[in-house]
């Protein structure tokens, strides 16, 4: 793989397209029409979500910014320091720099306040959510890609790639101990493609067993396959603040909450499993 390419599609004057705007909001509007169908399938109303949707992206998007200037940034290119001293440059989301645990936590929250303030079942648009969603990170991570960031340490893999010096984070900006043909894991590659996986099988399992399925079975189901997979791609992250002297961050610590709380909440729903005299009651 060899960047770069050019993060700006288009510019006039102070105003610009960019390639990683363009693909935040292809991922949004895809995972949107996935969940505006699961929802109809479900028998509620898809406006809901729709209206739903401008309620829950401010907050997932401030709940990622801020994570990742507090919690991430600290071992990135500017760090914790660089956004105190400028504070505005947080707002500046468009350059990349969002953790998508943060936009759980605030997405969460929103979602929550919306379907009370609303009076509806929070589960059926919460698994609506949860289905389109690994998709919208597959498509999303392409603008990593672009932006020259979330990769792993340097590799001689066939598919390493090239990241230029001025996207380099120490030690790796030291062009006399890693050159300019230094190649890194891709990690953002790896992390597109289990969300594509997470994608194909959540939504298989979803049609083959739609009669077995209760509501916010499909919400435990990506609590548990997402941070699986990000659990162990966090072993390679070199943007990542570790616990002193571990190869462990704040990130493998919510993945495994959250996979043990998914693989608990599917077990102790179906752990009796449903007789037909019962689902006549």
């Amino acid at each position: 793989m060899y960047p770069p390419v050019d993060p700006i599609i288009f510019q006039y004057g102070p105003l610009a397209l960019r390639w990683y705007g363009l693909l935040m909001l292809a991922a949004i509007l895809v995972a949107t029409q996935i969940a505006s169908r699961e929802v109809a399938r479900k028998g509620e109303n898809p406006e809901n979500l729709w209206d739903m949707l401008f309620w829950i992206l401010i907050p997932g998007f401030i709940g990622a910014r801020l994570y990742y200037v507090f919690i991430q940034s600290p071992r990135g290119s500017t760090g914790i320091g660089y956004y105190l001293q400028n504070p505005m440059e947080i707002l500046r989301v468009w350059g990349g720099g969002i953790h998508i645990f943060g936009g759980f936590i605030f997405g969460g929250i929103a979602l929550w306040i919306f379907t009370r303030v609303r009076q509806l079942d929070a589960l059926p648009y919460l698994d609506a959510i949860a289905l389109g969603l690994p998709l919208a990170q597959a498509i999303g991570r392409w603008g990593n890609f672009i932006n020259q960031e979330l990769y792993g340490p340097p590799t001689t893999l066939p598919w390493g790639l090239r990241i230029d010096r001025a996207h380099r984070i120490a030690p790796y900006n030291d062009l006399s101990t890693y050159p300019d043909s230094t190649r890194f894991h891709p990690l953002f590659l790896y992390e597109s493609l289990w969300n594509f996986l997470g994608f194909v099988i959540i939504f298989s399992i979803t049609r083959r067993f739609r009669t077995q399925l209760k509501d916010g079975d499909v919400a435990l189901m990506y609590l548990v396959w997402y941070p699986l997979g990000r659990f162990f791609i966090e072993f390679l992250r070199t943007d990542s603040w570790f616990f002193p002297g571990t190869p462990f961050n704040v990130v493998h610590i919510l993945s495994a909450i959250a996979v043990v709380t998914g693989i608990i909440g599917l077990y102790l729903r179906h752990r009796h499993p449903t007789t037909p005299n019962e689902q006549s009651v």
